[in-house]
């Protein structure tokens, strides 16, 4: 099939986990590289993906050389006030951690950005983040931050870049922190994602409306992205269900003559994907695609559908939920991080 570049999703652990899928000789390629380290761990019910890319790891997986912090709570629901408190915690211990190097004091300033349109819900994480920052700022009166939420190039005939830079020579901030939606490449990220990175960002390069980046190497300051995946593909949506339908198949066939097969009385449901699914006892009912991995079936979908004029980005229908819940957690924690930070 025709190579294609994915560039829908701004997660770094989708890229990492696209390289290890693809051939043998580029996954060993990219471990020969020792460009990338790459960490996995559970914290109670949350996903910690730590990605250290280099400049050689850089080229290989087409991230930016930096730290990658992803926190995953897989069964996040929109009514789960646990998983958000944990969330919350996780959230709280990595925004310290990545800027743990940086002085503050009193007199420090941190220009906070909400990237994105207010109008449009998935896209308005951002300006969320920053009204719930000014509500916040009025009451408790704190110095140290400057927010400004900048609209898109569409609203205001202006890059956004220009304006943070314009804000940042005239503030002179210890710090920049860029908050965003953006794109995924699983469903199973819609909002149950956030990833905090200290490499800046590429306003709407999820979506392939990529603007002027906003990093330390535009603005000369130190520039951390805060983003929550808020969209997908909708050949992403496509790909991910028939995977499940086949694992569902195989998983039945393969059950067929066991005992426990037989002592089942309800329907079966899709264990973790990270189970073993021998996909050849499907290939008689489904053809040779049917034993091809998820990444060559996307693929697949991602060429036939590349030149349909109807092709769509997908959002989840809680998204204006979702975003409020979001934009608290995100505004609770970076008041209480500036506070331990100057006290």
């Amino acid at each position: 099939m025709q190579e294609i570049n994915w560039t829908r999703t701004d997660l770094i652990d989708e890229t990492e986990e696209v390289v290890q899928h693809q051939t043998k000789q580029q996954k060993e390629k990219l471990d020969d590289s020792e460009g990338v380290l790459f960490e996995e761990f559970n914290e109670n019910r949350v996903k910690v993906t730590k990605v250290t890319v280099s400049k050689e790891g850089s080229e290989e997986i087409g991230k930016k050389e930096g730290q990658y912090i992803t926190l995953t709570v897989p069964s996040l629901n929109i009514d789960d006030l646990e998983g958000m408190e944990q969330l919350e915690k996780a959230f709280l211990k990595y925004i310290e951690e990545i800027h743990k190097d940086i002085k503050f004091t009193k007199d420090s300033k941190v220009l906070v950005i909400g990237l994105g349109n207010k109008t449009i819900t998935p896209d308005a994480i951002g300006p969320f983040t920053i009204d719930a920052m000014q509500a916040r700022q009025l009451e408790e009166h704190v110095d140290q931050f400057i927010l400004y939420a900048p609209g898109v190039t569409g609203q205001t005939g202006f890059e956004t870049s220009d304006f943070v830079h314009a804000l940042t020579e005239k503030i002179k901030p210890v710090l920049v922190l860029a908050i965003d939606a953006l794109a995924t490449r699983g469903t199973s990220r819609l909002c149950k994602t956030i990833q905090i990175t200290n490499t800046g960002i590429h306003p709407g390069s999820g979506v392939g409306n990529q603007r002027t980046e906003i990093s330390k190497e535009v603005l000369g300051v130190p520039v951390t992205a805060i983003g929550v995946p808020t969209v997908v593909d909708a050949t992403v949506i496509i790909a991910d269900a028939v995977d499940k339908v086949f694992r569902s198949i195989a998983k039945k066939v393969q059950e067929k003559n066991k005992p426990s097969g037989k002592l089942a009385v309800t329907s079966w449901t899709s264990d973790s994907e990270d189970e073993e699914i021998d996909y050849e006892v499907i290939r008689p009912i489904f053809g040779e695609w049917s034993t091809w991995s998820k990444a060559e079936r996307r693929q697949l979908f991602e060429e036939v559908l590349l030149s349909n004029s109807q092709r769509l980005i997908v959002t989840p229908k809680e998204v204006d939920i979702w975003m409020t819940k979001y934009a608290t957690l995100i505004s609770n924690c970076l008041f209480q991080w500036i506070d331990e930070k100057v006290n």
